[in-house]
């Protein structure tokens, strides 16, 4: 099939064979980033492309559905026993779309929620400004100290102040654990429904090393499925019962037509995956390997958000740090093969296009087998790309040193070698 694509159309293969040889030789060091299992790449690239089928299983619009309910009924299964979750929808798109289906679903125009500020970690669907939703809910705030503590005295405050339909927590770019038993305190008092996403740290929490806050009694639970699930770029609405047949309907027809079948099989197939004693490895590595990395980055003098992180991921204030800003230090790590993001810091002076910071992370190196010697050698080539930045020489020795450890522990799936 690689042949006849690239017999087709040569500069689309060229392209994909550009970005299979960029993941083999660069680190990918963004925490909302991963290499998916083959298993998930075969399941996106089959025919249940081709179906429509709009609907839930048993009651579709169209006809010829008997496979398709298959694995929407394993996929629905496998999650809703992964996750401990009462019901399960899993056609959201992504992670924008089923944050606004719950939206819709259990709230009206105009109601208040109050959630993370932007710049403490919040997403964008949290109630950025650019974003619709801030346009259709009424979003407030609250923030985190400098440890990562959230006064719950202040959440309260608020709370009693501007009487939220919704309490959401979760986070994009959050280095600490949260106290989803505070938030659902702060809910109760004012009557509010509790909602997480955790599209970050899913794979975490189904991995058993983070907490899952429908254990703590959450009515709504939210998480994509790639980033530390591992799998293909999608979403899963989990909730209690009760709140079931709105979100259904506020998924389809609320919001979206016919779910990507092919998807929906490539869930289930990262689902089962994630059921299995080696993810739950695999999720402790890539919480221990985030608390090395953190803890080198600090020792040679790098200032990270909260001092550190208790999950998969850290964000350093690059202008506090080496006196760049972030896209300056994004490009600076990008020339030398270390891919990582630009992000804010809290209360932030710098726009989202500058920031004052970078965020990395850890799950793809770990998915690469990569342990804590490995982020102690990251973590320094990290601070010598930023130290040296316009020192041609040095770019390339670490450029260099970043392939060799790429080459070591090599990308799964269908992926090229490592160039020479």
């Amino acid at each position: 099939m690689r042949d006849r694509l690239q017999k087709y159309d040569p500069e689309i293969f060229d392209a994909i064979l550009g970005e299979e040889s960029r993941q083999q030789a660069e680190l990918e060091l963004i925490p909302s980033e991963n290499y998916t299992y083959p298993e998930v790449l075969t399941a996106l690239g089959t025919v249940f492309t081709n179906k429509y089928s709009e609907g839930y299983p048993g009651n579709r619009y169209y006809g010829g559905q008997a496979y398709t309910d298959t694995i929407e009924r394993l996929a629905t299964a496998r999650a809703r026993e992964l996750f401990r979750a009462e019901h399960v929808n899993v056609q959201a798109l992504s992670g924008a779309a089923m944050n606004q289906a719950v939206y819709y679903g259990l709230l009206e125009p105009g109601d208040s929620i109050l959630a993370m500020d932007l710049t403490h970690g919040g997403h964008l669907t949290h109630g950025s400004p650019v974003s619709h939703m801030s346009r259709v809910f009424t979003f407030h705030r609250y923030k985190a100290d400098a440890s990562g503590h959230i006064d719950f005295d202040e959440v309260q405050r608020v709370a009693e102040k501007v009487r939220p339909k919704l309490v959401l927590c979760g986070h994009s770019s959050f280095p600490r654990d949260l106290d989803y038993a505070g938030f659902k305190r702060v809910a109760d008092a004012v009557g509010a429904l509790t909602m997480a996403d955790v599209s970050h740290i899913g794979g975490l929490i189904a991995g058993g090393v983070q907490p899952n806050p429908l254990d703590h009694g959450f009515d709504v639970v939210t998480t994509t499925t790639h980033k530390s699930l591992r799998g293909p770029r999608g979403g899963l609405v989990l909730s209690k019962a009760e709140f079931g047949r709105r979100i259904d309907k506020s998924v389809f027809p609320g919001l979206q037509g016919g779910p990507h079948m092919h998807t929906i099989a490539a869930i289930a197939v990262a689902l089962k995956k994630a059921a299995e004693p080696e993810f739950r490895e695999y999720a402790a590595r890539s919480v221990s390997n985030a608390k090395t990395l953190a803890g080198r980055l600090i020792e040679r003098g790098a200032d990270l958000v909260t001092g550190g992180t208790d999950n998969h991921l850290m964000v350093m204030n690059t202008v506090d740090s080496f006196r760049l800003e972030g896209r300056d230090a994004q490009q600076a790590l990008e020339d030398v093969g270390l891919a990582t993001n630009k992000q804010l810091v809290p209360d932030d002076t710098l726009s989202a296009q500058r920031t004052s910071g970078v965020r990395l992370g850890t799950p793809a190196a770990t998915t690469r087998g990569m342990g804590d010697t490995e982020m102690i050698a990251v973590a320094d080539l990290f601070v010598r790309a930023l130290r040296n930045r316009g020192d041609a020489a040095e770019a390339k020795a670490v450029r260099s040193e970043v392939r060799e450890l790429c080459a070591r522990f090599p990308a799964p799936g269908p992926l090229l070698p490592a160039p020479a």
